[in-house]
C-alpha cells in the first residue's frame, strides 16, 4: 500500500470562514460565555454552548440538508474545529456526534434513526459517546466480548465498555458488541454495531478519574440492558467495515495534535528578544515545524474525506504522531522555559499551565487507540504484518 498525504491547502473561503469563527469566539469569551484560560469544562456551560454553535449553523455542516445539515465541505468542518480547539472552547457535549457518530449513522443508520436523531445533533440538542475498548482488550476491537444477544424484538446488553470519554453526560452510545464468534478465517466476524439509548435501564458509568482530577473516563457496565432491533447500525456481525470508516474520523483531526497546545503558546508569549538564545530558538522552530507537518497531514486527511476516501492507515498515522507530539510537549517546553527569568511576563501563568498539561499527558494515547494498536493498523496497512 502507498500512503497518501496530498499537500492540499485550504482554499481562500476557508480563510473566510475562519475569520467569522474566531469572531464569534471573540464575542462568545467578551459575554463570558466560557474562559479559555480555565481547562476545566463544565457540562452546563458545554450545552449552553453547543446551542450557539448549532445557531451558526456548525454542527452537522456537512452532512444533507435532508437531516439539518448544510452540505459544506471537510475542510470547512476542519477550520471550525480547529478554532474552538485553539480557544478552548466547551465543545464538547457535541464535539463526537458531529465528528464521527453523526457519519456514521448518516452512512450505516436506518432512515427513521436519521430522521430521529441527525436533526437533534444538528440542533445541539444530545451527545454521543463511543463504546469500543474493553477491559480485556483494550483499544483490540476485533477481542470485544461484550455480547447483545438476540431476543424477541431486540437484543440484551451484557458485559462493559472502558475509558468510554463523557458517557455519564451522553444521551446516547454507538457501541460494538458480540453477536457470534469470531470464526479462524475471519477474525473481525461476529460484531454488530449498536445505537444504545444512555438512559436504558441496566446501563451503569462508574467514573474513573484521570492525574488531573477529572472526570472524563468511565467504565460502562451493560447488565441485560435491552436495545430494540430498530437501533441496529449496518448489519448483524460485521461491524467492522462501518468501525473502520468511523475511526478515519475520529482519529485525523486536530484534536490528536492539540490538546496540550497551550504549553507553547504560553512559552512564545513568555519569551522576549533578551531570552530567546540560541538553544531556545533552535527549540521553538523544531517544535513549530513538527507541528507544521502534523497540521499539513491533518489537512490532508481532510480532503481525503471530503472526496469519499476511508484513508483509514493515513488517520491512524495522524493519531499516532499527534499523540506522541502532544504527549512529549509539555516536558518539552518546561525544559526549553528552565532558564526564563522567573518575573517576566508571562513565565507564571505558563509555569501554571503547564502543570494541568503535564498531568493530562498520560491519557492522551488511550482516547482514540492506543499507540499499539495504532501501529499494527499501520503495519497492516503497509503489508508488514
Amino acid at each position: 500500500m502507498a500512503l497518501q498525504f496530498d499537500p492540499l491547502r485550504l482554499p481562500p473561503h476557508c480563510q473566510a470562514l475562519r475569520e467569522e469563527v474566531r469572531q464569534f469566539l471573540a464575542e462568545e469569551i467578551q459575554a463570558g460565555t466560557f474562559d479559555p484560560k480555565n481547562p476545566v469544562v463544565d457540562i452546563v456551560q458545554s450545552k449552553a454552548f453547543a446551542k450557539e454553535v448549532a445557531a451558526k449553523g456548525w454542527i452537522g455542516m456537512t452532512w444533507p440538508k435532508a437531516y439539518g445539515g448544510q452540505e459544506r465541505s471537510f475542510l470547512e468542518r476542519y477550520v471550525v474545529s480547529e478554532e474552538m480547539l485553539l480557544a478552548r472552547a466547551p465543545v464538547r457535549h457535541y464535539f463526537v456526534a458531529d465528528r464521527q457518530s453523526g457519519p456514521t449513522l448518516i452512512r450505516y443508520g436506518s432512515e427513521a434513526i436519521k430522521q430521529e436523531v441527525l436533526p437533534r445533533i444538528v440542533r445541539g440538542e444530545v451527545s454521543f459517546c463511543i463504546g469500543m475498548s474493553e477491559p480485556n482488550s483494550g483499544s483490540d476491537l476485533f477481542a470485544a466480548s461484550a455480547k447483545a444477544t438476540p431476543i424477541e424484538g431486540g437484543w440484551l446488553l451484557n458485559g462493559s465498555k472502558i475509558w468510554t470519554s463523557n458517557a455519564h453526560n451522553a444521551d446516547y452510545m454507538i457501541g460494538i458488541f458480540r453477536t457470534s464468534p469470531a470464526t479462524r478465517e475471519d477474525r473481525r466476524h461476529g460484531l454488530t454495531s449498536l445505537l444504545v439509548d444512555m438512559k436504558t435501564p441496566g446501563i451503569t458509568c462508574n467514573p474513573i478519574m484521570h492525574m488531573a482530577g477529572a472526570h472524563e473516563f468511565n467504565e460502562v457496565v451493560f447488565q441485560d440492558a435491552f436495545i430494540p432491533r430498530s437501533h441496529l447500525i449496518g448489519e448483524v456481525d460485521a461491524a467492522w467495515k462501518q468501525a473502520t470508516s468511523e475511526l478515519a474520523y475520529e482519529r485525523s483531526g486536530p484534536e490528536r495534535f492539540l490538546e496540550t497546545f497551550d504549553a507553547l503558546r504560553l512559552l512564545v508569549d513568555a519569551v522576549d528578544a533578551k531570552s530567546a538564545d540560541t538553544r531556545l530558538a533552535v527549540g521553538l522552530g523544531r517544535l513549530v515545524g513538527q507541528l507544521h507537518t502534523l497540521r499539513r497531514m491533518s489537512v490532508s486527511v481532510a480532503g481525503m474525506l471530503a472526496s469519499g476516501k476511508e484513508p483509514v492507515v493515513e488517520a491512524a498515522i495522524v493519531k499516532d504522531l499527534g499523540t506522541v507530539w502532544e504527549q512529549a510537549l509539555p516536558h518539552r517546553v518546561r525544559e526549553l522555559a528552565a532558564f526564563l527569568e522567573e518575573d517576566l511576563p508571562g513565565v507564571q501563568a505558563l509555569q501554571q499551565r503547564l502543570l494541568h498539561e503535564t498531568r493530562i499527558a498520560p491519557k492522551l494515547t488511550i482516547q482514540g487507540g492506543t499507540t499499539e494498536i495504532l501501529r499494527g493498523i499501520i503495519a497492516r496497512g503497509l503489508g508488514l504484518r
